[in-house]
């Protein structure tokens, strides 16, 4: 008993102490003044000052918001700068919160500092929010942006792709890359303690992806750091290092540290409202990712590591790949590009084929590289399964002349058959400085009822598009299945002849089910939101008429007549 009533006065000391390190929101009061610490430069944590305006309660749902005005270093100069996100403040020598909000272009290094209580509690896995936001007439009080950084990559690829990271609260900057470095020769990084700043390492190696913020706080090997939502991702799996401040650049819109990454530390395991938190030590699974790109320049190779969040994996190797061709071909000009490859899943899946081409005067690589993607995103939010990826490879073939074919004319040699015998079609194509004619021969199934043949001949892209309707209108289904479905989606490198009988097909499951009992048919259309008969004519047969690595264009359809 003695024992027990030891233990539990222990326990209760403990409890004691780690309360009286926090300052409750329900201290804070106006005029009361605090200390901040964030880095300014290199690796030197510095002080700052902290006045308290006042609390704003309920600015979203269960969070508070201490307003302060905040004094020293370079902050007269610069306001509130990204990358102080997580920027740790303390009153009366307790931990208020993390500096986490500011109002943009405002004249003051005004505030918004994330109460500690609620950064805490972001170690629990919740799923996140809204956004933390308040509107004062025309000034509004927002999460500070973070600043994500690029290495390796070229200027017009960051620019490309600069608005949709500020649709995610971020500013692109182009940075530096010393992953691994010290930040003096022959002397060790310093300890990660409060005021440090870290890097969320989105991709690593040749091109390098970093999204930086500050640490607030640190519990045996758990990090806690930024004061808001990094992705909102809820649960996550993100490697991070530590990165340090080359300079804070001033601006009149979003003042930032321009920062070189550093030493990898850990993973990041949650992402919430408040506060994204970490393990120290623990490094997450990365996709290996191989680009090569051959063109005018020779063979270039590069190789990275890239997170596995299936929302961001389209949108970074779109980036990558665009990057990537764009650092070693034109962009402006007449070209063609070509892609093959493949994504490599784990637990047995087969893997996913990629293998287009594109061809145009202005900007295909843009295309090349959001094209790509499209099939992988289709993939990952299209299954009803976690997948994981275990590897992406991927091959890219650039010239700077537009080899495109177009497609003119398809006839055939009868207008008029029989059940068994043979036609000759033929289909004529052009480019601006050429001909071809591609023959080929079909034999009429045996059996087949009287009636019109429709055939068509076209470009992948078009050929693929009812495959693409079905896919994007069906719900969630197995991986297995949607794999097949993309595997079996035509390059636009080849011209698609294509038979078909002008019958009703029913789709089950993006499997084509033509001549079911009519009884089935009307019980499968009655009521169903998704639409199971669909317009398209029952496919007799389908021929692929290779091109090379030149891009294919157009459509053209004939009928014939099957007599009896």
């Amino acid at each position: 008993m003695l024992y027990l009533r030891l233990s539990l006065s222990l326990l209760v000391a403990l409890v004691l102490t780690a309360q009286s390190r926090i300052i409750p929101i329900r201290e804070i009061q106006p005029g009361q003044r605090g200390v901040g610490r964030t880095i300014f430069t290199g690796n030197k944590i510095e002080e700052f000052q902290v006045e308290v305006l006042g609390v704003l309660e309920n600015i979203g749902p269960r969070q508070n918001i201490i307003l302060a005005r905040l004094s020293g270093g370079p902050l007269d100069k610069t306001g509130v700068i990204a990358g102080m996100s997580g920027s740790p403040v303390w009153i009366d020598g307790r931990l208020a919160g993390a500096v986490a909000l500011a109002f943009p272009f405002s004249k003051e290094p005004i505030a918004g500092i994330r109460p500690i209580e609620e950064m805490l509690a972001s170690g629990k896995a919740t799923p996140p929010g809204p956004r933390a936001e308040a509107k004062f007439g025309e000034a509004r009080l927002a999460e500070v942006a973070t600043p994500v950084s690029f290495s390796g990559f070229t200027a017009r690829a960051i620019e490309q792709f600069a608005p949709e990271w500020r649709k995610l609260g971020m500013t692109p900057l182009q940075g530096i890359s010393g992953q691994g470095a010290v930040s003096k020769a022959g002397a060790s990084n310093p300890p990660l303690e409060p005021g440090s700043m870290i890097s969320v390492q989105l991709v690593s190696g040749d091109m390098q992806v970093g999204a930086d913020g500050t640490v607030t706080a640190i519990e045996q090997d758990r990090v806690y750091a930024f004061g808001h939502r990094f992705l909102a991702l809820g649960s996550a799996e993100l490697p991070f290092s530590r990165s340090e401040v080359i300079t804070v650049l001033p601006s009149l819109d979003v003042s930032f540290k321009v920062s070189a990454t550093k030493e990898p530390l850990g993973t990041i395991r949650s992402d919430g409202n408040a506060a994204i938190v970490g393990t120290m030590g623990r490094r997450p699974a990365t996709i290996p990712v191989k680009l090569s790109v051959q063109g005018t320049a020779g063979l270039q190779t590069f190789r990275m590591q890239m997170i596995r969040t299936p929302a961001l994996v389209p949108f970074l190797l779109q980036m990558v790949l665009f990057s990537a061709i764009d650092g070693s071909e034109r962009t402006l000009g007449s070209s063609t590009v070509t892609v093959t490859g493949e994504l490599k899943l784990e637990d047995g899946l087969p893997p996913l084929k990629i293998k287009q081409a594109y061809a145009g005067d202005f900007n295909t690589p843009i295309l090349a590289a959001m094209s790509t993607a499209a099939p992988i995103a289709n993939l990952l939010q299209g299954s009803s399964e976690t997948l994981r990826i275990s590897e992406i490879n991927l091959a890219v073939n650039s010239t700077e002349v537009r080899a495109q074919w177009q497609i003119d004319q398809i006839s055939s040699s009868r207008r008029e058959v029989r059940p068994g015998e043979t036609i000759e079609l033929a289909v004529a194509l052009s480019t601006d400085k050429s001909e071809r004619v591609e023959r080929l021969k079909y034999q009429i199934p045996a059996g087949a009822p009287a009636g019109p043949l429709t055939i068509t001949v076209s470009d992948g892209t078009t050929a693929n598009l009812a495959e693409a309707r079905t896919m994007l209108s069906l719900s969630p289904r197995p991986a297995a299945q949607l794999l097949t479905q993309l595997n079996g989606l035509r390059t636009n490198s080849s011209a698609w002849l294509r038979v078909s009988r002008p019958e009703p097909v029913y789709s089950f499951g993006g499997i084509e089910m033509p001549n079911i009992p009519a009884g089935l048919a009307m019980l499968a259309a009655r009521g169903n939101p998704q639409p199971l008969l669909t317009p398209q004519g029952t496919r007799v047969a389908e021929f692929e008429i290779a091109l090379g690595t030149a891009v294919v264009s157009g459509q053209k359809s004939m009928q014939i007549e099957v007599k009896e």
